[in-house]
């Protein structure tokens, strides 16, 4: 059953089991344990920092940086913080995983070989339970678009219905490196055009940018062992990159673990330019600003009141 697909018969679906692995955060440098956890239908994916005891749902209203990741935290204690949530994020949306809690020790997820493809494993070796609560999913009724400058050059990213109830995405970039360039990619993002399409992409850098990063606090745990490294006409990785277009495929990897933060499946058509994390999330809060642009579907859900965001864990089925 592909996870992106929104079918009136689903059924929300958890891990069998835990599972754990122990990597490096990209940025902190730091040795981070991470565990995932089955949660119980309805919970939605929380990520909980076992080294403070607190927990924080993945909401997109509680992203607070988005500088070279998304990270989350909470309103009134904003050292209690996780970053590095999208890859994650990304292989729990793809595999339809609607209820988990990603247990890890530290400030960020582990980054591991730079891609989802580690979480997928990880999520393969659990194993899936579907539960008897119905999925809901989130319909988009109407354009929705933001922007970031302005004329030709200018990054956006934009959702639209689609008459056939998933995910679908065309998502470009443009690099002034001659081994990126300009890239393009559109598919409809089901589970098995994701294992084959996304997951094994990874997160890319310049090795001109690497200095200035570090001294910023940043990438202090970036290698050539979790990040493709670009310099001038090279790819400083020794096994050179898994496809010709990774970036622009890891890019759109970015845009499902970002929007997953949504709550529920979006079925929309997803298009943009130049995206990053910043766009993406300021799509999702300019989608539930707006209470004519979305609804439920599929599961009897009752609709949020305008201005509510999409809170995980308390969206109550409408009574029979």
């Amino acid at each position: 059953m592909d996870g992106f697909l929104a079918a009136g018969t689903e059924r929300r679906r958890t891990l069998k089991a835990p599972i754990g692995c122990v990597g490096i955060g990209l940025h902190s440098g730091r040795r981070v344990s991470l565990t995932l956890r089955p949660a119980v239908a309805g919970a939605g994916v929380t990520f909980r920092r076992t080294d403070l005891g607190v927990d924080l749902p993945a909401r997109f209203d509680l992203v607070s940086d988005t500088r070279l990741c998304t990270a989350l935290a909470l309103p009134d204690q904003p050292h209690v913080r996780i970053g590095t949530i999208e890859h994650v994020m990304a292989a729990l949306a793809a595999c339809g995983i609607d209820d988990a809690v990603v247990e890890v020790d530290g400030p960020e997820v582990p980054i591991l070989d730079g891609s989802a493809a580690p979480f997928i494993f990880l999520i393969d070796c659990a194993g899936i339970a579907t539960t008897a609560m119905p999925r809901a999913t989130i319909e988009v009724l109407k354009p929705v678009r933001v922007q970031d400058g302005e004329g030709p050059g200018a990054a956006w990213v934009a959702l639209y219905p689609t008459e056939t109830p998933g995910f679908e995405a065309a998502l470009e970039i443009d690099f002034p490196s001659p081994v990126i360039g300009h890239q393009s990619l559109s598919l409809r993002v089901t589970e098995s055009a994701f294992r084959a399409g996304l997951a094994s992409a990874r997160t890319f850098t310049m090795a001109e940018d690497v200095a200035r990063l570090r001294a910023a606090g940043l990438a202090l745990g970036g290698s050539l062992d979790n990040a493709v490294v670009v310099d001038g006409p090279l790819v400083l990785n020794p096994g050179g990159l898994r496809s010709d277009d990774e970036c622009v495929r890891h890019k759109l990897l970015d845009v499902v673990g970002d929007l997953a933060l949504a709550g529920a499946p979006l079925s929309a058509r997803f298009a943009g330019s130049r995206s990053g994390h910043a766009l993406n999330n300021r799509l999702l809060r300019a989608l539930f600003a707006d209470a004519s642009a979305w609804r439920w579907r599929d599961a009897g859900f009752a609709a949020t009141p305008a201005g509510q965001s999409v809170p995980q864990g308390v969206l109550e089925p409408v009574a029979a």
